[in-house]
């Protein structure tokens, strides 16, 4: 079963139960970076080397607290090993990683201002209900704020607007809204509970690359029985931390000028070395129609995906279009149907896509 991760908490403390607990991934990877000589450590120096691997990633998470990081590494390594146990039991061991909504580029150490995009995390949260549908366990990587998975329904302020007070001031749902909230606790409850969800926050795209990179890792042992939808908006250009301010910048300083580095696109690394037999979607979003199917294909090609799924800012949710190594296939809204959208199709589309690559 996997457990609710607890709030972030700075002060936290590494125990020796803690530490042990990561102590089964960082063995994975290290192996993975080809650190020969970690199995002949002793138990004290792998735990020192834990706490100093905790202390780097947490450098470059910024605002992953101690606790978190703990939480993920333990609940990653139930389902997995779980779902490895299940091979051969039709999808009850297939895993997709979910990514979902937009990295922020901080532009300073100590972040005040930040670079944003648009990206709400709709297609990943409805994309997620649909895999969960379809038998899939899910990690869902979310930017923290964005849309989740089976609250669609609900108001943009479901806590102010879904309840109500009484007389009494005791606390209910408005009966405007009951029927939508019960779904939507009993289903996330279900998948929650059940461990086939497992839903884990980033903000930057420091924290979205290092957290991705540790599922990649872990997912290996599934081998084609893993699938990464990667439907999050990340960032293409970013401050580097060695170059940021510290502190706030300061307006009275006059015009600013900054110069923005290109973030490494970690497509191809995830393909051919964080989970190279896994199964990969990436998702390219354009403006220009006239320049979307090229870059689509360019995206397949360079990095070696299975699919990409383009899709044109204006039309994004009514339909896509699937390019692989044979086709293209265009995929739509269902308009007859009251409140259908285009993940629906699409994630039937994928599941079927899996399942013969597979058996391949």
């Amino acid at each position: 079963m996997i457990e609710r991760a607890p709030s972030s908490d700075h002060t936290s403390v590494l125990n020796l139960s803690n530490l042990l607990h990561i102590l089964p991934l960082l063995n994975v990877v290290m192996e993975e970076t080809h650190c020969q000589s970690w199995m002949g450590f002793s138990l004290q120096s792998r735990i020192t080397v834990i706490v100093i691997f905790i202390r780097v990633v947490l450098n470059g998470f910024m605002r992953f607290a101690r606790s978190s990081l703990e939480f993920f590494c333990g609940r990653l390594l139930v389902l997995v090993s779980v779902r490895c146990s299940e091979r051969g039991n039709g999808k009850a061991n297939r895993v997709v990683c979910v990514t979902s909504g937009g990295t922020t580029v901080p532009l300073e150490k100590r972040c005040v201002r930040y670079i944003d995009n648009f990206s709400s995390g709709h297609r990943g949260s409805a994309s997620t209900e649909y895999f969960l549908k379809a038998g899939y366990s899910v990690i869902f990587l979310y930017r923290r704020g964005t849309c989740q998975p089976f609250c669609r329904s609900l108001p943009d302020d479901p806590l102010l607007e879904c309840f109500t007070s009484t007389d009494d001031s005791s606390i209910q749902v408005d009966p405007s809204h009951a029927e939508v909230v019960k779904r939507a606790i009993a289903e996330n409850r279900s998948a929650v509970n059940g461990g086939f969800l497992l839903k884990l926050p980033f903000t930057t795209i420091f924290e979205y690359l290092q957290i991705l990179r540790m599922i990649a890792v872990s997912l290996r042992s599934l081998g084609p029985s893993a699938m990464f939808y990667l439907a999050a908006a990340v960032s293409d250009f970013y401050v580097p931390w060695e170059s940021m301010t510290m502190h706030k910048i300061q307006s009275g300083s006059g015009p600013l000028d900054m110069r923005l580095a290109q973030v490494p696109k970690m497509l191809y690394v995830l393909r051919n070395e964080w989970a190279p037999v896994a199964f990969c979607i990436s998702f390219k979003l354009e403006t220009d129609t006239d320049i979307l199917l090229g870059k689509a294909d360019m995206a397949l090609k360079k990095y070696k995906m299975h699919m990409v799924v383009a899709n044109e800012l204006q039309t994004r949710k009514e339909e896509v279009i699937v390019v692989t190594e044979q086709e293209k296939i265009t995929v739509r809204r269902d308009t007859t149907q009251r409140g259908a959208d285009v993940e629906d199709p699409l994630i039937k589309l994928v599941v079927d896509r899996h399942s013969a690559y597979i058996d391949a």
